[in-house]
């Protein structure tokens, strides 16, 4: 069976993301491949990313008032492009009034969920019903059958990304053999579609890959107007369930250009850091034309270097925490990387793991009489717009494509100095990345201290007009107690209200 994608995010102006994430995390335990934006995503965003990730359905949460309009123009926009086959599910909890829900769906929307629904079906049936809505297969486009492109893009994706959902549901063959003898355009020979660069960036789980690869290809279309760029980015696909997380969107913003093309796969299996169809997938996006391809893979091990069987230039990212130096002698990606990236460079160790990866760097190509600075391990912080080590990096990935490839693309013309012993200080140092709870803390206890001294000022005041009785004021107990509270009164409130 095919297997069906989901594209999840919340409206424009919303931050709200609670719902969204219960919603596909129930989805992914169906089965459901998720391509996850986050909150706060354009129309235009969203039906971009439906497109080149080849979705059936999408479903958007809105809290932030304005659902009607949002809805009737991704629905618009989609329509426009000709993917009016994509379901579009929502929801807004009582934002969203019944005869508004009514509207949208008489005009295409599939579904708009209200709480009396979540009261009917709970969670786990309006998922199913989700499921079911979005369960079609998904057929060859021609041109013909395609009206002109809504979006800005070089390369229409919508062809291509078909071909791709087909080749990972086994639906269209490629050989090595059909390409070789299948039309090339005029403008680029076979000899010179295969001498495209394929850039493979892989690395460990939570190393920051996402993000450095959003740096590469916003430095690469700043220095390449006229290049093209395919981005396919892979996620590991769940075991138990067969669902997957594909979230690398999340992270990426330099995306949405003309030049680019993006697309998330799932492994579709528990045994490798790569999407079965990765060969296929490169020789489409090749035919498609793009003048260069970078694939990211889904986290490894120490042992896993498949991606140096599909690229020609392999960039290992890492970050300062692997342990011991010994645990370096363990990575295979070392032994075929041409670039490596210690990203999050700022965490402590920074230095020392840069050191102790050159050494075992220099080791590994056998550079015995190579010196401290010149093997191609850089410091990064590919969080940090404008961090010397991404540019440098960057820059010395140009150099060794065009070596490789003579692909003329060009490096950054000023880049910052890259001074590995200089940290650029972040705006919000390290150990206060946690600010904002910090804020919280202090006015939920400010908020308990007033709460506090209001009681205390109310007491004190019922008090002393209950002692302007003379025969109250007399009593002693009464006077103590008087005398207690005003004492615990902070003396600026007692200033306020006396």
């Amino acid at each position: 069976m095919d297997k069906i994608r989901i594209l999840t995010c919340t409206s424009l102006f919303d931050g709200h993301d609670a719902s969204i994430n219960i919603m596909r995390r129930v989805l992914q335990e169906k089965g459901v491949e998720i391509i996850h934006l986050g909150h706060n995503r354009s129309a235009n965003e969203i039906v971009e990313a439906a497109i080149e990730e080849d979705v059936q359905g999408i479903a958007i949460t809105s809290y932030q008032g304005g659902h009607v309009e949002f809805f009737s123009y991704v629905k618009k926009l989609l329509d426009k492009a000709g993917y009016s086959h994509i379901k579009i599910v929502g929801g807004g909890g009582g934002t969203i009034l019944p005869k508004e829900a009514k509207w949208l769906e008489s005009i295409g929307i599939s579904k708009i969920y209200l709480p009396s629904d979540g009261l009917v079906m709970g969670i786990d049936g309006m998922i199913k019903q989700v499921v079911s809505i979005c369960s079609f297969p998904l057929k060859p486009y021609t041109k013909k059958t395609l009206p002109p492109l809504s979006i800005q893009k070089l390369i229409d994706p919508r062809i291509l990304s078909r071909q791709i959902t087909l080749l990972q549901n086994s639906s269209l063959k490629i050989t090595t053999k059909k390409l070789a003898t299948k039309k090339v355009s005029s403008s680029k020979s076979l000899s010179k579609l295969n001498n495209i660069p394929i850039i493979g960036v892989t690395g460990t789980g939570g190393a920051g890959k996402s993000t450095v690869v959003d740096r590469l290809v916003q430095y690469f279309v700043q220095c390449n107007p006229t290049k093209t760029i395919a981005v396919i980015s892979v996620d590991p696909s769940k075991r138990k369930t067969g669902g997957a997380l594909l979230g690398d969107r999340i992270r990426m913003n330099s995306i949405h250009h003309p030049n680019v093309f993006m697309r998330s796969l799932a492994t579709r299996s528990d045994m490798q850091s790569i999407a079965h169809s990765m060969d296929g997938v490169i020789e489409l996006c090749k035919m498609a034309g793009f003048d260069c391809i970078l694939i990211e893979t889904a986290g490894v091990g120490q042992n896993d270097a498949t991606i140096v069987d599909y690229v020609t230039v392999p960039v290992y990212i890492m970050t300062p925490e692997f342990g011991a130096p010994t645990q370096l002698e363990k990575i295979n990606m070392i032994d075929y990387a041409h670039i490596i990236g210690i990203n999050k460079f700022d965490r402590a160790g920074g230095l020392d793991a840069l050191r102790d990866v050159r050494k075992q760097y220099n080791r590994s190509h056998h550079l015995f009489n190579a010196t401290t600075n010149s093997s191609p391990v850089f410091g990064t912080m590919a969080a940090h717009y404008s961090d010397p080590g991404m540019q440098a990096m960057y820059n010395a990935l140009v150099q060794n494509i065009n070596t490789i490839h003579d692909a003329g693309l060009k490096q950054i013309d000023n880049p910052l100095i890259y001074h590995e012993n200089k940290i650029i200080a972040p705006t919000i140092p390290n150990k206060r990345l946690g600010y904002l709870n910090e804020i919280i803390e202090v006015i939920h206890a400010n908020n308990d201290w007033i709460n506090q001294q209001k009681q205390l000022v109310s007491k004190w005041y019922c008090l002393s007009k209950s002692m302007e009785d003379p025969l109250l004021s007399k009593n002693v107990t009464f006077q103590k107690v008087n005398k207690a509270l005003e004492a615990s009164i902070d003396k600026e409130v007692k200033n306020l209200v006396i």
